[in-house]
């Protein structure tokens, strides 16, 4: 039995419509991201699951049972949202213990929690220190320690890292991870950060428009994309629009070139289709051939660079394709080398790496 449930949950502000039979559940110690634009719905789900906002229609369960009139200081749950909420006249120690004090734990207990979970967030001996003595990373580790002090039952975050340097917010995605498989916390995190989400989630649901389009595991959402929302929001993707000529071959036609691609199989004769391609599934080499070469196993397309984006450890080129149309690959920066803007090019890929979404309702 799942540990939290949302089942069905409804929302509106007014005449704007914030959740639409919004469904998923978490496991037991299970990190679990809401994923999604700004303006889906992703912060609504996590309000209504802490109880500070009610759903119109729908469940939130906890260990089976439902928590919708259970007020949002009884459900047992830390909250971290991305401003720290730090108390700005309480020292950190005090900050951490405040939810403590509330439950009427003893001092000696509160004291002694505030020093395990200020070792556990990496700030020994700060716990003196005032939030405006600490640096912004600082603070949100401090706003995750108080919310874990207090043992909840579930920890909820609202893009904790989003106002954060990059480094530091690489650094402490990476601790919130660490910290959340040592203690086995059951987390609901939400981010519009792909890298965020796919780097520290067991499992991520994509939300659009108040509802989810799909659920997987990371790998799941970034290899096998099920809508083309998900396919056009996570990640970057070439997508090609195509028609089958023969489904029993997997044969489609996309824009001159004909290829025989194993996902297209079974699809019906005529329908469009989208072909997606990741940029790095695909290499790219100084012209030495000519044409697409069609059929299992390799496509080869001749192309023109059209422009570079440095990346770091990759560029980016977008190269026209004399018969694929525009794609963009992902190179090595290092392996550049005859590859400037205006060369011809071969780009290729393996048919295996090609999805084949149906375009038919």
């Amino acid at each position: 039995m799942p540990y939290l449930e949302i089942q069905a949950v409804h929302k509106r502000f007014g005449s704007a419509v914030a959740l639409n039979d919004l469904t998923f559940a978490l496991e037991s110690g299970e990190f679990f991201s809401l994923l999604g634009p700004s303006g889906c719905g992703k912060t609504t789900a996590l309000r209504i699951v802490a109880g500070f906002d009610q759903p119109d229609d729908g469940k939130v369960l906890l260990d089976g049972v439902p928590i919708n009139e259970v007020p949002s200081r009884q459900r047992d749950m830390g909250v971290v949202f991305q401003s720290y909420n730090l108390f700005p006249n309480m020292t950190v120690q005090q900050n951490i213990e405040y939810g403590l004090r509330v439950r009427r734990r003893q001092k000696s207990a509160r004291a002694e929690k505030a020093a395990q979970v200020l070792e556990l967030v990496g700030l020994p001996g700060l716990g003196s220190r005032y939030p405006h003595q600490l640096s912004g990373g600082q603070q949100q580790r401090v706003a995750v320690a108080r919310a874990l002090a207090v043992e909840p039952r579930v920890l909820l975050m609202d893009e904790p890292l989003s106002a954060l340097d990059s480094q530091i917010r690489l650094q402490l995605r990476e601790a919130l991870r660490d910290i959340q498989v040592r203690l086995g916390t059951t987390v609901l995190y939400v981010t519009h950060d792909q890298d965020e989400a796919l780097s520290i989630s067991d499992r991520v649901a994509v939300m659009q428009h108040g509802g989810v389009e799909q659920i997987g595991t990371p790998s799941e959402i970034y290899d096998a994309p099920r809508t083309r929302f998900v396919a056009e929001f996570v990640g970057a993707m070439n997508r090609i629009e195509a028609h089958v000529v023969d489904g029993a071959s997997g044969e489609v036609r996309l824009n001159d070139a004909v290829l025989r691609l194993h996902a297209a199989r079974g699809l019906p004769d005529g329908a469009p289709v989208l072909i997606l391609i990741r940029p790095e599934a695909l290499t790219v080499a100084p012209l030495s051939g000519s044409g697409a070469e069609p059929g299992l196993g390799r496509c080869t397309a001749a192309a023109r660079v059209m422009a570079h984006a440095f990346l770091g450890p990759v560029t980016r080129l977008k190269a026209r394709a004399d018969q694929l149309g525009t794609l963009f690959v992902d190179v090595p920066s290092a392996k550049m080398q005859g590859l400037a803007v205006g060369a011809r090019v071969s780009v290729s890929f393996s048919t295996a790496d090609v999805r084949v979404m149906s375009l038919t309702a």
